[in-house]
This record gives C-alpha cells, sequence and structure tokens, in this order.
C-alpha cells in the first residue's frame, strides 16, 4: 500500500514532526513551572501569545480536515460559491475584533459560560457548557478525526484508517496536555506549513491542469482553463431551482441557498462560530485589547487566503473527473477530491501534502480538545464538582479530560456511527451546529447589547432556539407543505423534502430572539446584571483601520469578480 509514499516523502514528513515536537517542547520546558501550577496558564496561556501568534493560531485551529476535505469537496460539487463560509467568516472576524472582544476583555471573561454566568446566571452558563462539550466531542472533533483519517489514509494508498486515526489523536494529545501555550506557539509553525504547503499544492494542481490541456506547465493558464471549462463553478450566488431543475441543482441549492443565505443565516452561523466559541476566542481572551485586535483581524487576512488553498484543488479535481482524468472519482465522491489531486504530486511533495494535511488535523485537535477541557474544568468541574479544586489539581483535570474527550471522539468515529461520510463532511459540521447557534447568538448579541435582557430569557431562547432548528429542520415541510412564503423546500438526495439548513437557521434565529424579548419584556427596564458599555471601548488604533480597509477592499473585488 505504501508504493505511494517514497523515502523523500517520508523525511520530509517526519522532519516536520520533528520541528513541531522540538518547538512545542522548548515551550512547554520553558514555561513548565507556570502550566504545570496555574490553571490560567495552562488553558489561556495568561496573555503571552502574540498579535501574530493569536492570529496564527486561529487560523490554525479553525482550518482542519473539515476544510482540506469537505470544503475541496464542496469544491468539487459546488464551485467558488462554498468560499462563502471562509470570506464571510472574514468579515465577521472585524465585528467580532471590533465589538465583541472589547466587551469580554474589560469584563475579564476567559471562557463563554463565564460570560453567561456573569451577565445571567448559573443554570444558564450550566446549560450552555452541557450543549458546548457534547458539540465539541460529538459534532466537532468526530468530523476532524473522520476526515482526517479519510485523507490521508487516501494519500497513504488506503488500508490504514484507523491506524492513521489513532496516530492524529496520539499527536494532538501530545501537544495539547503542555497547555494553550504550547498550542499556541506551535499553531505558527503549523500554519506555516500549511500556508507555505498548500499554495504549492494549489499552484502545482494548476499546473497539472494547464499541462493536461496543453498549455505548458503554467498555474496562470490553468486558472484560465478552469474559468473557461466550469463556468458554473465560478458564481458566489446560485439562484433558486425553478420546476424541473436537476438533482445536482436542487442540492447545491440546499447547502448555499443564493443570496437569502446572505440576508441573515451565514451572519448567523459565523458570528456564533467565531464570537461564542471558546475553541476560537480562547486564543484572544488572555491578551490585552489592541493585540487581541489585531490578532484576530490578522487571522481575517489570512482567512481570504484560504479557498486558495483549500477550496481550489476541487474545482480543479472537478474538471480533471470530467475530462476522465480521476476514475476514482467515479459517481461524484466529492470527499475523495483533494485526496485524488495529492495522487498527481511528485516525490517529495506527497511527504509535503502530508504535513500539511497533518498540521491542519492536529493543530485543530489540540485546540478543540483544549478548549474542551478549558469549559469542563473551569466551568463544570470547579464550579459543581470540586469547588476547593487547586489550581494544579485544575490542571491535571484538564489533562485528564482531554484524553477522556479524544478517547470518546475515537469510539464515535471508528465505524461512522454518527454518519459524517454519508453527509459529506463540511455540511455535516454545519448543519448540526446550527441546532445550538441560534439561541447562542440571539443569547450573547442581546446579553451584550441590550441591558433588559434577563436569565428567564436566555434560558428559554436557548431552549426555543434548539427546538426551533430541530422542527425547521425535521418536522416544518410536514406541518406546513413543501412551499410557502416562509420557506421553499426541495427533494433531497434522499427524496425526501428539505428546507436550506441557513434558511431555517435564519428563521430559527428570529423565532429565538423575539420570544427572548417578549420575555424580557416583563423585567426590569434595566437587568442588574446588564453590561456597561460605552464608546470608548470600540475606538479603534491607525492600523486596525487600515487593516480593517484592506480587508473590506479584498472583499469587494471578489465579489464583484464573481457576483
Amino acid at each position: 500500500m505504501l508504493n505511494h509514499i517514497s523515502t523523500a516523502d517520508i523525511l520530509v514528513f517526519f522532519g516536520y514532526f520533528i520541528l513541531v515536537s522540538c518547538y512545542g517542547y522548548f515551550i512547554y520546558n520553558r514555561k513548565k513551572n507556570e502550566t504545570n501550577s496555574s490553571s490560567q496558564s495552562f488553558f489561556l496561556a495568561e496573555g503571552s501569545l502574540t498579535w501574530w501568534a493569536i492570529g496564527a493560531s486561529i487560523i490554525a485551529s479553525n482550518i482542519s480536515a473539515e476544510q482540506f476535505i469537505g470544503m475541496s469537496g464542496d469544491g468539487f460539487f459546488a464551485g467558488i460559491a462554498v468560499a462563502v463560509y471562509e470570506w464571510v467568516g472574514a468579515a465577521a472576524l472585524i465585528i467580532i475584533a471590533v465589538f465583541f472582544m472589547p466587551i469580554y476583555i474589560k469584563n475579564k471573561i476567559f471562557t463563554m459560560p463565564q460570560f453567561l454566568q456573569n451577565r445571567y446566571n448559573g443554570g444558564v452558563a450550566l446549560v450552555m457548557s452541557v450543549f458546548w462539550l457534547f458539540l465539541y466531542v460529538f459534532i466537532n472533533l468526530t468530523a476532524i478525526l473522520y476526515l482526517g483519517a479519510l485523507a490521508i489514509n487516501g494519500l497513504l494508498g488506503g488500508g490504514y484508517f484507523h491506524e492513521v486515526m489513532i496516530a492524529l489523536a496520539i499527536f494532538g494529545v501530545i501537544i495539547a496536555l503542555g497547555g494553550m501555550q504550547v498550542v499556541g506557539y506551535t499553531d505558527v509553525i503549523q500554519v506555516g506549513v500549511l500556508i507555505i504547503g498548500g499554495l504549492a499544492i494549489t499552484y502545482l494542481s494548476l499546473t497539472i491542469v494547464s499541462d493536461k490541456f496543453g498549455l505548458g506547465h503554467n498555474a496562470l493558464a490553468g486558472f484560465n482553463v478552469l474559468l473557461r471549462d466550469s463556468p458554473d463553478h465560478f458564481h458566489l450566488i446560485f439562484k433558486k431551482p425553478v420546476s424541473g431543475a436537476s438533482a445536482a441543482t436542487i442540492s447545491k441549492y440546499l447547502i448555499l441557498p443564493g443570496f437569502a443565505m446572505y440576508v441573515s443565516g451565514q451572519w448567523i452561523s459565523n458570528l456564533n462560530y467565531w464570537g461564542c466559541n471558546q475553541y476560537i476566542t480562547q486564543r484572544a481572551l488572555g491578551a490585552n485589547i489592541n493585540t487581541a485586535r489585531t490578532g484576530i483581524l490578522f487571522a481575517s487576512l489570512l482567512k481570504i487566503l484560504m479557498p486558495v488553498i483549500v477550496m481550489l484543488p476541487g474545482i480543479v479535481a472537478y474538471v480533471l473527473y470530467k475530462h476522465g482524468s480521476l476514475p476514482q472519482l467515479s459517481g461524484g465522491s466529492k470527499d475523495g477530491a483533494y485526496s485524488a489531486m495529492l495522487s498527481f504530486l511528485p516525490s517529495g511533495l506527497k511527504g509535503l501534502s502530508l504535513a500539511v494535511l497533518t498540521a491542519a488535523i492536529v493543530a485543530s485537535v489540540a485546540g478543540k480538545v483544549n478548549s474542551i477541557a478549558t469549559i469542563f474544568t473551569l466551568d463544570v468541574y470547579k464550579k459543581y464538582l470540586k469547588t476547593s479544586a487547586t489550581e494544579r489539581r485544575m490542571v491535571w483535570t484538564g489533562r485528564i479530560t482531554i484524553i477522556a474527550s479524544l478517547v470518546i471522539a475515537v469510539a464515535f468515529t471508528w465505524n461512522d456511527v454518527l454518519g459524517i461520510g454519508g453527509a459529506g463532511g463540511y455540511t455535516f459540521v454545519q448543519k448540526y451546529s446550527s441546532f445550538v447557534s441560534p439561541g447562542v447568538i440571539a443569547t450573547f448579541l442581546l446579553g451584550m447589547f441590550w441591558k433588559r435582557t434577563t436569565a428567564e430569557a436566555a434560558i428559554v431562547g436557548i431552549l426555543t432556539g434548539f427546538a426551533a432548528s430541530v422542527f425547521f429542520n425535521q418536522f416544518a415541510v410536514g406541518v406546513f407543505g413543501p412551499d410557502t412564503w416562509l420557506y421553499s423546500a426541495f427533494p433531497n438526495a434522499s427524496g425526501q423534502y428539505e428546507i436550506p439548513f441557513f434558511i431555517s437557521l435564519s428563521w430559527s434565529f428570529l423565532v429565538t430572539f423575539l420570544v427572548m424579548v417578549g420575555i424580557s419584556l416583563f423585567g426590569p427596564e434595566i437587568n442588574a446584571k446588564a453590561i456597561t458599555i460605552n464608546k470608548s471601548m470600540f475606538k479603534l488604533n491607525t492600523s486596525s483601520i487600515v487593516m480593517i480597509a484592506v480587508i473590506l477592499l479584498l472583499l469587494s473585488a471578489i465579489y464583484v469578480r464573481f457576483w
């Protein structure tokens, strides 16, 4: 099976492995006394991360197998429209940097449940802690491991799926056990490997297309081939399917429902992910406002680049498959697109691609289990199970939680019990995360910016958001029919009528928001736990203004060109 991998590939990969391991050990050894004795140092790095480490760590943790495999697969299937996740995410990060982060830092917030406890009460914090722990372990962590093992197993020639999964979990544990400082600073190397290696793979993919069409070894010519050969893959907006539309057209609209998803669904998903997610915010919460804000804006700039690395190879795979060059994708197996492209790489570069994938996956695994450990230890264990726990005891509880969460994730991923492969990796994560996000983002937004919001409204809102999401995703069509003024449902691949989940997300959020406002109107005009904000909190320095302007100009140029 390993005839796909040469000695040069193995040397390149182990060179990466040794570099990351040695650097991680260096960081751990330098901060060992602090990390072993201080929970703030272990979980949050106590403000020791620089702006570039924060930005790199955010991207390294975000870009994982679900992007490389899932987004590349959706690029194969739907084209550039799938990049909306990244480009709206870049815009959402501006909102987080300008408006969310000052509130968190001014109020010394270190975990998302802590914000909910300070703003509402312990009951709200506990309910959301449980929600987040289940989401992180059973949706995010399982998807990272499954898709990561699938990709690397394909690169190795097959037959090593379970062995690769265990290896990824062990590598992630090794890094995560060192605490947030080790995770954050090793992420700088990981994201460097990811960007440099990812761009190299994209460049070579485009030259392969150019060669196949007789245009020589020219990446720009290869990109122009894609534009000419598959123009339908270079539109950011899908029109609503008309009567008699093909199954493929309907399937694309179900995952990316045209302009409608820009009205609210994409923003709800992205603001929840980037602004109310321990996994992401944890990198910046220990820093001062200028460092945190610059780091997040740096991540936004990097985010704009990510579709070139993780989505474009999927379109290349589609064009090659269409012209008979990738028979292994027979039937349009989109989640195999990225691995199929890697099969074209020469000796040595397969090792680089293996390092890129491993860097993305391991960084995400380490970051995710660190967040799981942070929420469980600080917001459940310390508050409800062992209130007298010492700092050292909390650090070791965090380490045990890291190992336990990965054991659980591997167990559920071993035979794909959750059906990640059937749903499509990227869609699986986005869809099931949306069951929680309406209640979360409504609770955070109203809690931050409306002083009247009550704890009762938050509890009801969180539960309403979940119930509304289940209703619109599972039962609305049966109750109201497939075509109403609220939505239009379409038959999915199984023949069952389905509402596009970004539309479901929008209505779930609106219902939740109105319910929370209605309940809060019965409370005092200013809640006793309301957050005090003032204009000075949101004042930007010159460098932040310049970075925001550059980000918005780049996004505007992309949308003008590919709308």
